[in-house]
């Protein structure tokens, strides 16, 4: 019985999920619809397209609907699969390097409590390697699940209802209920709720900016004829999802859902893992770096002291104690400060920092990619001119204007509140000294709208304001050159040449007419807009913010070179461009890149620096492309079409103005509206960077030459070189001192152009800065062994009893201490910058009475009770002198070296 239940049970799962997985294939081949798809649904009839859905224009039965959803899929964006949480917390805390950290806290354990003495039993050690480890892990794991909540910001955009036709009946259903072939009616303030092929249309126009890019409001007409080469959003006859009606109505077929739309493209990529940065590459690879030189060197440590001194077990012990020291345990406790240094000196500008790693890749960007709308500008209409036909300032005409945007009763765009605004500031007006006497209403038709008003004297005015070739249309006469003359061909032609100038300058121009003692009738309607007197022009503009061209001068100022990526049109945005300092560039449009392969893209996208009309994917591609050709690149945005480029980014970086979509997907956001910001994150972002290479250098440098130095001393000396527990305390302090770096400050040079991890160049540091001490370890060795050692015991080393023996070995091993500490610690600021140390570069204060500090306890120690159980012993006064003569030599050799390290490799750090 209990068999036929479990066989039972089992079938039963086996069905449930291969109904999930095919609901999941049908998902997939729904959401990889082509362009050509909708190419078809803009192509064809609308009777085509409902007999493609069997459906009918009285809209699908409940039947018809289940199977359509069955068929092409829900209307629901899933953001792609989740990455479970085991998985999340397994990738956050065993990388490379916590691994080297575990393998440290393994044998910490063993040596430090297995095989000790139950009296010299210590955990300590260990405790503090797996407190780095969670310590790291944990941030990372926080990182993570934080970088997949920018996707759900997008189905929080899309929770509206939408009026359906089912069996022709009008409906309210949630969006979710929609499906491929359900007729949909459309209005005012209405979210588009799927991708639909336009049946009828009434004045519509739609805003498409939060997917575009685009300022204005875009007119969609169901008679559209499909254009040769156009980009998907260009489809007057296609509405997306994620995009709102502004005005008109419409009704329409519903021809893609859920993760099938534009929008659900989107939030697919949205949702996708964020691809590596430069700053987790050079993570990475440094830490395979040092694992391998670990690999290398302590196995030959082992071997050597193994073979020439006969205790493996001590050789062994020695061995994993250079490793310890080959490995910098400290940096993921430096990153970190560092990171959380930056993040909080940032938060006190005004910037938020939602991802640590932002802070050094901040500063790696060689390319600033940026949106136009909302970024560079302000993202608010303004009049930018009042003209009359002689292309003055005209008061006249922005009074008119005004009349004409106040007294509407519809809908009241950006460029009427710009209108109203302007004439507040510079007019001083009364309307209660005016009433309006009718309307005739904005229709996207006839492209304007008319009021009619009486003043306190009776008199009358109609006053239309609309696109300037209907206005043209309507007027007969223009008030030019200070009379009203008739308005011929010749003046229509000077006319529109002057708007096409304004045009040009990337702004959109509505024309203005009146006239006097319209006819009195009881109601006005079209009929009565005619033989009008065209008085003047408005202009409008998306301003650019304040600060955007210093900005842009700055970075460019520190190597960062700026593109431009918008959805917007090419006068607007070659405008703004002009206005901010990006002048004279040729523009690429969308449509030339859709014909362009990934090698043609990239070479376009390195040449050139403006491109327009893009689509989100397009955007997205051209930061692949850059980023492929080996630059780091920044993405700043504002939009649900900026959130995918944004996360393909290095950096991704939102300003105040941005939509929820766009500062989830951000990793840096600007809370104020001062570009100048993005200097003060590139300099943070730099010298975060640089500190944390001096750590990694000078640790990496510094240890190679100290372990370099060992083999060399465990080949020729009768006795270990150094005791185990005096190498790790030896590391302890040198790490201590370390931890001053993050409040250190960087040379102002080192500011002035972007810095990549490469994980190499901290390979040829290590072999050029690293045998510079080794010289002076090596002559630290002849000097105690052969004359301070003998001076202090009576004689040679192998002449001496057992007891004297253990004293000479316990004098060396301080000598070697004090001057290894001495060397490993001032090196920090010799090596901090290209410059002579402590005279044309000084360190930080902390940075100096920390490592001053470390020195201090270090030279002390073998003259102490602590330092003797340690297996030191007090050096004579005479060591001292010998140890002045040695570190100043060795700082001025470190000198030279790192001079000629400079020549050849162009830079220290």
């Amino acid at each position: 019985m209990n068999d036929c239940v479990l066989t039972i049970v089992f079938d039963f799962n086996n069905q449930s999920f291969r109904k999930k997985e095919k609901q999941m294939e049908k998902r997939e081949l729904v959401s990889k619809k082509s362009n050509q798809s909708y190419e078809y649904f803009a192509r064809n009839s609308i009777e085509n397209i409902i007999t493609y859905f069997k459906s009918s224009k009285g809209g699908l039965t409940h039947q018809q609907a289940i199977l359509s959803r069955e068929k092409y899929g829900e209307n629901i964006i899933t953001h792609g699969k989740k990455t479970p949480l085991i998985v999340e917390i397994i990738k956050a805390y065993f990388t490379p390097f916590t691994i080297v950290l575990l393998t440290l806290a393994i044998i910490s354990f063993i040596t430090d409590y297995v095989i000790a003495a139950p009296e010299d039993r210590d955990l300590v050690g260990v405790l503090i390697i797996l407190a780095m480890v969670l310590i790291s892990g944990t941030m990372t794991l926080i990182q993570s699940v934080k970088s997949n909540q920018a996707a759900e910001k997008l189905n929080n955009l899309v929770k509206v209802t939408a009026t359906v036709v089912r069996r022709k009946k009008t409906v309210e259903l949630p969006i979710e209920e929609i499906v491929c072939g359900d007729i949909v009616k459309l209005s005012a303030g209405d979210m588009i709720p799927a991708d639909i092929r336009l049946m009828k249309t009434k004045d519509l126009f739609v805003s498409q900016s939060a997917m575009t890019g685009e300022s204005y409001p875009v007119e969609k007409r169901a008679d559209y004829k499909l254009k040769v080469n156009s980009v998907e959003t260009e489809y007057e006859n296609i509405v997306f999802m994620g995009s709102n009606v502004i005005s008109g109505s419409a009704e329409g077929i519903v021809v893609s859902v859920g993760e099938g739309t534009l929008f659900g493209k989107v939030a697919r990529d949205v949702s996708d893992k964020n691809p590596q940065t430069n700053f987790e590459v050079g993570i990475s690879r440094t830490s395979w770096l040092l694992i391998r030189f670990m690999l290398v060197m302590a196995p030959a440590v082992f071997l050597i002291n193994g073979l020439t001194k006969g205790d493996w077990f001590e050789a062994f012990l020695f061995g994993l104690s250079v490793a310890v020291g080959l490995t910098p345990e400290m940096l993921p406790m430096i990153v970190t400060t560092n990171l959380v240094k930056g993040a909080s000196s940032m938060a006190k500008k005004g910037t938020i920092i939602k991802n640590l790693n932002a802070i050094q890749n901040f500063g790696a960007i060689d390319i600033l990619c940026t949106d136009k709308t909302g970024t560079l500008t302000q993202d608010k209409i303004i009049l930018e001119y009042h003209l009359d036909c002689d292309g003055k300032e005209d008061s006249r005409v922005l009074r008119h204007a005004f009349f004409n945007s106040y007294y509407q009763t519809g809908l009241k765009n950006l460029m009427d509140v710009a209108i109203i605004d302007a004439a507040k500031s510079e007019l001083s007006i009364d309307p209660s000294d005016y009433r309006k006497v009718d309307e005739i209403p904005f229709d996207f038709k006839r492209r304007r709208m008319s009021v009619v008003i009486e003043d306190a004297a009776g008199k009358t005015q109609m006053i239309t304001k609309g696109a300037v070739e209907e206005m043209l249309d309507i007027s007969s006469f223009v008030d030019y050159q200070g009379a009203v003359t008739p308005l011929t061909e010749e003046l229509k032609s000077e006319i529109l040449k002057t708007v096409e100038a304004l045009n040009e300058d990337g702004l959109r121009v509505l024309a203005v007419s009146q006239k006097t003692n319209p006819a009195t009738i009881d109601e006005f309607s079209v009929s009565d807009e005619n033989e009008m007197v065209l008085i003047g022009y408005l202009a409008f503009l998306d301003p650019p913010k304040e600060t955007t061209k210093a900005a842009l001068e700055a970075l460019k100022n520190h190597g960062v070179g700026v593109k431009v990526l918008t959805g917007d049109n090419a006068l607007v945005t070659k405008s703004v461009c002009k206005q901010v300092g990006l002048a004279n560039e040729e523009l690429i449009t969308g449509n030339e890149i859709t014909r362009m392969n990934d090698f043609e893209l990239k070479t376009i996208a390195e040449k050139y620096n403006i491109f327009v009309k893009l689509t989100p994917q397009q955007k997205t591609r051209i930061v692949q492309v850059l980023r492929e050709a080996g630059h780091t690149i920044g993405f700043m945005g504002d939009g649900i079409n900026d959130a995918p480029a944004m996360k393909e980014a290095d950096v991704g970086i939102s300003v105040d103005t941005a939509v929820d979509i766009a500062k989830e997907s951000a990793d840096v956001i600007l809370l104020e509206k001062d570009l100048m910001i993005l200097e003060r994150g590139l300099l943070a972002g730099r010298t975060t960077f640089g500190n944390i290479m001096k750590y990694v250098k000078m640790t990496a440098s510094s240890n190679f030459g100290n372990m370099f130095s060992v083999v060399v001393a465990s080949i020729f000396l009768p006795f270990l070189p150094m005791l185990p527990l005096q190498l790790l305390f030896l590391n302890l302090i040198y790490d201590i001192s370390c931890m001053s770096i993050p409040w250190d400050h960087v040379d102002d040079q080192y500011l002035e152009q972007p810095k990549k991890w490469d994980a190499s160049k901290i390979g040829s540091f290590m072999t050029w800065l690293g045998p510079t001490s080794s010289v002076f370890d090596i002559t630290t060795y002849l000097l105690m062994y052969f004359v301070i050692c003998p001076q202090l015991v009576g004689g040679n080393y192998h002449d001496l009893a057992p007891a004297q023996q253990a004293t000479f070995i316990a004098i060396f091993h301080a000598g070697w201490f004090v001057e290894s500490l001495w060397s490993q610690t001032l090196v920090i600021h010799t090596l901090r910058t290209p410059k002579i140390p402590f005279l044309q570069s000084r360190a930080s204060f902390i940075l100096t009475t920390i490592t001053s500090l470390g020195i201090a306890v270090g030279t002390i120690l073998p003259f102490t009770g602590f330092g003797q159980t340690l297996g030191l012993a007090e050096l004579p006064l005479n060591y001292f002198a010998w140890l002045a003569v040695t570190i100043v030599s060795y700082l001025v050799l470190v000198m030279i070296v790192k001079k000629f390290y400079v020549n050849r490799f162009g830079e220290l750090l």
